[in-house]
């Protein structure tokens, strides 16, 4: 065959791949309204990007060679905002988007390339796990292992999953991996679908049951974000990327705020009203976190997973901080063992991307209960620490209102190695509220005693009461070195801003340690 006949083979294989299952199953595709997968990446990628890799790859099962173009995994790299981007979509259009070993070896070159050049991986997941016949047989298993390539990552790059329709197997895996995870309403993750479910135990279920939507925001914790759509899921993606950087060895992007420094400020002026004095009412954290915020955008991770505390991306000055912040509109602010887990999980991923942290109080301490105790509370109390002494970026913290008990310290306050530790005029610290102290201290009194004894009860409740509420007071502990600093509360952002530039230090440009980068994904 001559190079002019070459050349019309390679047209026409590539025009063959590229309508991937054929126009029968893109019809369908199109016609639930989802996109396809070259349709996703083009999507998620900067226009006319996309490098693709193994386009001419196939199944090598014989007789399989012309049904499974790209053997059903689309392949490459592209640009986010002009950064490199490797990108893996599974299409459902190619037996229903199931993995045989050259896509699988494809989907692990491509990995392999990422962690070599600094590279963001992004799995666009859409797969009904591995192909039989291709995985049955000792051979077959031994020839399609998960291996160990993204179990070793090392949080050198980040990692995103898109779940876009039924996953199971390989695209579950892979968010389970990531570090921030966006799942479709309507769509499901889970290791096995319901009828192998039925088969292998009777139960049945149907998709949302076993692995839909509110299954992971609400209960796993295993999505970080839930879109309506397949656009806005990518467009979540993009936002996140935005906000990190390209490998571990950068510092994430600086992007100039669209306000201001004097509009910025003169939101800052009301910020007080935001907290309402009385501890016992409660106020949405968000708000006071958006205030401070560039532009009043944050990019919140888990928002329906234990809301008792408040884990997102922000930027101060132009600057990425990842902010802890706990809620008093959910639970008091009192975080139980899902919130631990949701802090110790973005502790180590912000630590990994150079990300500083800032940690906003006004807790009453830890949620306290039996079920508490029977998911292993004091192991995520400690779990938490742990990833909080280990983590190397700079690390403000900032009591608002309240922080008592053991909450105080795994939110960086004193003595935990934060960088700078600042509270407001009107907060408490204390082991405890003084309302619960006083009736510690003072348990009721004889139900026989006489009113006389009982005004006398009363009145030293109430002395002992205001006792401890002077001393819960910042004043002490800023006295005694145990605080930088008490600043206004319409001071919080210029203070944060220039804490943060004096944390960031000359000895390493403000790349960590990274010492968590080898800790699970998931808790």
């Amino acid at each position: 065959m001559n190079v002019h006949n070459r050349g019309e083979e390679l047209a026409l294989r590539k025009a063959q791949a590229a309508q991937m299952g054929g126009a029968d199953k893109l019809a369908r595709i199109k016609a639930r309204g989802a996109l396809n997968a070259r349709e996703r990446v083009e999507a998620l990628v900067d226009e006319g990007s996309f490098f693709e890799i193994g386009m001419l790859n196939h199944s090598d099962v014989p007789g399989m060679e012309g049904k499974t173009p790209a053997d059903g995994k689309v392949c490459g790299v592209g640009r986010v905002d002009g950064r490199p981007v490797v990108v893996k979509a599974d299409d459902v259009s190619v037996l229903a988007g199931t993995g045989g070993r050259i896509g699988s070896r494809k989907s692990r070159q491509l990995v392999a390339l990422a962690l070599d050049k600094g590279y963001p991986i992004v799995n666009l997941g859409e797969a009904g796990g591995a192909r039989l016949p291709d995985i049955q047989g000792s051979d077959g298993l031994s020839s399609m292992t998960v291996g160990t390539s993204l179990a070793r990552r090392l949080r050198r790059v980040p990692m995103a999953a898109a779940i876009l329709g039924e996953c199971f197997g390989s695209p579950s895996w892979h968010a389970a991996f990531a570090d921030f995870v966006v799942q479709v309403k309507g769509s499901c993750m889970a290791v096995s679908g319901p009828r192998v479910l039925e088969i292998a135990t009777g139960e049945k279920v149907t998709n949302e049951e076993l692995g839909g939507w509110q299954v992971h925001a609400r209960t796993t914790g295993l999505v970080d974000r839930v879109a309506d759509d397949e656009a806005g899921c990518l467009a979540t993606i993009r936002e996140f990327l935005a906000y990190l950087p390209s490998h571990a060895g950068q510092l994430p992007p600086r992007q100039a705020p669209r306000e201001t420094a004097e509009q910025a400020q003169a939101r800052q002026l009301d910020i007080a009203r935001l907290v309402p004095e009385s501890p016992r009412r409660a106020h949405d954290m968000r708000e006071l976190v958006r205030t401070l915020a560039d532009d009043r955008e944050i990019l919140e991770l888990k928002p329906e997973f234990d809301r008792s505390v408040i884990t997102c991306l922000a930027r101060l000055d132009g600057q990425t901080v990842g902010i802890i912040a706990t809620n008093p509109t959910y639970s008091a602010g009192a975080m139980g063992p899902d919130g631990c887990d949701k802090c110790t999980s973005f502790i180590c991923m912000c630590d990994s991307f150079n990300i500083p942290l800032i940690f906003l109080h006004d807790t009453p301490g830890f949620f306290v209960s039996r079920a508490a105790e029977q998911k292993r509370m004091p192991g995520k109390i400690i779990n938490f620490v742990e990833a909080l002494a280990l983590a190397t970026v700079p690390k403000l913290s900032v009591v608002i209102r309240k922080s008592y008990g053991m909450a105080y310290s795994n939110l960086a306050g004193a003595g935990m190695d934060a960088d700078f530790v600042f509270a407001w005029p009107g907060a408490d610290i204390s082991f405890m509220s003084p309302e619960v102290a006083v009736n510690v201290i003072r348990p009721a009194g004889r139900q026989d005693a006489s009113d006389a004894e009982q005004a006398e009860e009363r009145a030293e409740k109430a002395r002992l009461y205001e006792e401890l509420r002077s001393a819960s007071a910042p004043w002490r502990a800023a006295g005694l070195g145990y605080l930088d600093d008490v600043i206004a509360p319409e001071s919080t952002r210029r203070t944060l801003i220039r804490a943060l530039a004096l944390a960031r230090g000359e000895r390493n440009g403000g790349i960590g340690e990274h010492l968590l980068a080898a800790w699970p994904t998931n808790f």
